[in-house]
């Protein structure tokens, strides 16, 4: 069995590509660490919980609106 053969060029760029995934990484997880990261949580929740309700009000408002037109 045999090792895969690369160039010692194409291990650099890898290397450098990992370096700056890891930069950007570090970065994004920086900034979601802010102090204003609990605020944005909850936001999300709260999104999350209403717009599963906004969606079915929708829904419901449709169906009402199109009984009501075809009662009509």
């Amino acid at each position: 069995m045999s090792a895969p053969v690369s160039s010692p060029h194409s291990q650099i760029e890898l290397i450098g590509s990992d370096v700056e995934s890891l930069a950007s990484h570090m970065r994004h997880c920086a900034h979601a660490q802010g102090r204003w990261s609990s605020l944005r949580g909850r936001l999300q929740q709260l999104h999350g919980l209403a717009a599963g309700r906004i969606v079915t009000l929708a829904c419901a408002a449709t169906v009402l609106g199109i009984g009501l037109f075809l009662a009509a």
